[in-house]
């Protein structure tokens, strides 16, 4: 026996030689299972590292684009650089409104006299008589200023700033015409040169519609 040969083992495991056997160490699974995880964290840095230069080589991706366009719109809004400013609208020339006079006071005659009055500032007169009972002397005011839905933005305006504290009021005509119904406080048509001073304001506090495609603040 060799002294090689531990004891009690003979016969065929008998050892000879003067080595002792290789022994397989067994197999470290948890190494195997560490080599996994850094396998796939190394790939995932790099499939980030790919997408973060294609990123800046495209310009960057297009949620951030569109969050960094939408922050730079409101910065936009708040100077105002882009807000678009308001522009004189055309508002009717006197000599395109018809206007109805009709007296609605015991005073005889102001419906002539404010019609002549009215048609030498360019307007176009159309009736002139005395109010109808649903407004013979019930206007408190200077006068009453009435027309279509349609005239409140255009001709009612525009002959509201010939009788300073008219009232307005729409009804259920279907002409272009207006009617100025002369009221108990009526003294004077507003005075020729301050009523042209205020067409001219009005003119210039009209602003246009927004121009499609510009930014909305």
């Amino acid at each position: 026996m060799s002294m090689l040969t531990p004891p009690g083992m003979g016969g065929k495991y008998r050892i000879t030689g003067n080595r002792y056997p290789h022994m397989r160490r067994p197999r470290n699974r948890r190494r195997i299972a560490l080599a996994v995880v850094g396998a796939v964290a190394a790939l995932g840095l790099v499939g980030w590292g790919t997408v973060q230069l294609i990123g800046v080589f495209t310009g960057g991706s297009s949620t951030a684009q569109a969050a960094q366009d939408k922050q730079g719109g409101s910065d936009d809004c708040a100077k105002g650089g882009d807000r678009p400013r308001a522009r004189p609208v055309t508002l009717p020339e006197p000599g395109a409104i018809t206007v109805n006079v009709y007296n609605a006071t015991p005073r005889g005659g102001l419906a002539k006299t404010t019609a002549d009055e009215l048609k030498s500032r360019g307007f176009k007169v159309g009736k002139v008589g005395n109010a109808t009972a649903e407004y013979d002397k019930k206007v408190k005011s200077s006068g009453l200023l009435l027309g279509a839905p349609a005239a409140a933005e255009g001709p009612l305006k525009v002959l509201g700033t010939q009788l300073a504290g008219a009232q307005v009021k729409s009804d259920g005509r279907k002409g272009g015409d207006v009617d100025l119904i002369i009221g108990s406080e009526f003294k004077n048509l507003t005075p020729k040169k301050d009523a042209a001073q205020g067409l001219a304001a009005l003119s210039k506090s009209q602003p246009q519609p927004t121009p499609s495609g510009a930014k909305k603040c």
